[in-house]
């Protein structure tokens, strides 16, 4: 089932869109760039880079919406030369009718949306060389794989939309899917998601956060 969206455009003006059923944004509305750039590539790509620096980065996402965090993750392997495998995971996809109008290409002065949006579900493609996305549609709590990852964009709703995807159980699937010393990065800093995540396992820090935002989370997997 396709999500319900009406797309934006943010103060930075690179777009957003709005899930009409939730009535939730899937960025910031001060800014999507800035705010994917802060809390998904600086403090987390970024990094995973510097955590492991031999051999290629895998990266799973969590709610793939508009496509921009994967966008960013190109652009960014592309310019380091750095192999990315990046699986992400959407249960309610964006129409084609909304992602065809994003302005992310033009904004960014790529040319790697259409392959990001179009490319078939559960198949890998090759975005760029050093670029490969997986897609997959399903929720995260029935997900079943055996890849196992340095970093995780968690970019789920936010907990008074989707409450059940905050609560330690989710962050203990999540811990399993990452290999020892694995990285988990979000926008959201609630008192209780930062205990979630302890007790799944993880050490967690707050980070300064993008315009209007003052902490967002980084969480790291035990070894």
């Amino acid at each position: 089932m396709k999500a319900d969206v009406q797309l934006l455009i943010t103060a930075d003006g690179s777009h957003t869109a709005v899930n009409q059923v939730l009535n939730k944004t899937y960025h910031s509305i001060h800014g999507a760039y800035q705010e994917s750039q802060r809390v998904y590539i600086e403090l987390g790509l970024f990094s995973a880079f510097d955590a492991f620096p031999d051999g290629p980065i895998h990266v799973f996402e969590m709610g793939f919406g508009t496509g921009l965090n994967a966008l960013l993750t190109a652009r960014e392997a592309e310019r380091q030369q750095r192999q990315i495998f990046y699986t992400t995971i959407d249960a309610y996809p964006m129409p084609p009718e909304a992602t065809s109008q994003l302005n992310y290409d033009q904004f960014f002065g790529t040319s790697y949306l259409t392959a990001l949006h179009e490319s078939r579900w559960n198949e890998p493609v090759e975005v760029n060389p050093y670029f490969r996305l997986t897609k997959i549609e399903s929720e995260l709590q029935a997900l079943q794989i055996d890849e196992r990852f340095q970093l995780i964009y968690y970019d789920a709703f936010a907990p008074t939309a989707q409450p059940e995807l905050w609560e330690t159980e989710i962050f203990q699937q999540l811990a399993d899917l990452l290999l020892p010393g694995g990285l988990l990065t979000t926008y959201c800093s609630r008192s209780y998601v930062q205990r979630n995540m302890r007790a799944a396992g993880f050490t967690v820090t707050k980070h300064s956060g993008p315009l209007h935002k003052r902490d967002i989370l980084k969480a790291e997997k035990v070894r």
